[in-house]
């Protein structure tokens, strides 16, 4: 789009609630009838991604697939689960094993709002129902191989609704615009006049003060670590991410910002950098990925 089209566009800012975040949208548009069209669009689709995935709803599909995991047994899984299915496998080879979506059972031991160390019996009792390796992939059909396990797309769905929000955007005519979903980027579209959209991440140990500034035209940006969900205790901190071989917290960044084409990979990208702790950036030195970290 030239800069002498610009004046032709309004922009607009849609903030809104959701996946447990705040969450904005921001685009250009001509008038103000599309723009609520096509925003009421993008907030629907991804309100309808909460209530199928959200581990909080009994009445999702993903409380559907743990019920049936709980017995061990089988399910039909429709196509948008089965790709979901098939990028967690994806990540859980790529990262040797790191990234398991099977590992959310842990947090019924890492309870940081107790600001309490569980003890290791009872983290070791539930490592025992976890493991990617434990289940048989065969789509459409997902089979537990033994019960009491249970899955979680936490690491997954929000970043992969901004992907989808940002391609309803564009499949709706909107073509410059930002998707910010808690934190998790994708790019519409650099502004009309060409300029890059300006992205601040937190400071990993001062939510008033900005860390980076990225500067974005295209692609996405989505981040991970230490800070959201952690406790302090006797001067160490435990986060919230968890390594699915051990059972306990990460320790050696605190954070780790990612850069790609899709938020669904700057996303996983990020977390499996923060799981390999040592070897994170080497990494994503290793996959050409844009990236920032923050060490403790």
């Amino acid at each position: 789009m030239l800069a002498t089209d610009s004046a032709a566009f309004s922009p607009f800012l849609f903030s809104f609630s959701a996946m447990g975040c705040p969450c904005e949208l921001q685009f250009y548009a001509k008038n103000n009838a599309f723009a609520q069209h096509v925003a009421q669009r993008v907030i629907a689709d991804i309100n309808r991604l909460e209530q199928r995935y959200s581990r909080y709803r009994a009445d999702s599909f993903l409380s559907k697939i743990n019920q049936v995991a709980a017995s061990g047994g089988s399910i039909s899984v429709d196509g948008e689960t089965a790709g979901l299915l098939n990028y967690a496998q994806t990540c859980y080879e790529l990262s040797d094993g790191l990234f398991d979506i099977t590992s959310g059972i842990l947090r019924r031991a890492w309870r940081f709002e107790t600001n309490v160390l569980p003890d290791d019996k009872s983290i070791q009792a539930l490592l025992q129902k976890v493991g990617w390796q434990h289940i048989r992939w065969e789509n459409p059909t997902l089979t537990f191989l033994q019960a009491e396990m249970e899955i979680d797309f936490g690491g997954i769905v929000k970043e992969y609704a901004a992907d989808r929000a940002a391609t309803l955007c564009l499949n709706s005519g909107i073509l410059h615009g930002m998707v910010n979903l808690g934190g998790d980027i994708k790019i519409i579209g650099a502004h009309p006049d060409g300029s890059a959209w300006r992205v601040g991440i937190q400071h990993p140990r001062d939510k008033t003060k900005v860390w980076k500034t990225v500067v974005l035209k295209t692609g996405a940006l989505a981040s991970s670590g230490d800070y959201e969900r952690c406790m302090v205790i006797d001067g160490v901190r435990y986060g919230h991410i968890l390594n699915p071989k051990t059972g306990y917290p990460v320790r050696h960044l605190a954070a780790v910002s990612v850069v790609a084409d899709f938020c669904v990979v700057a996303g996983s990208a990020a977390t499996v950098a923060m799981l390999k702790e040592t070897k994170g950036e080497k990494w994503l030195k290793s996959l050409g990925l844009q990236n920032y970290t923050f060490k403790n």
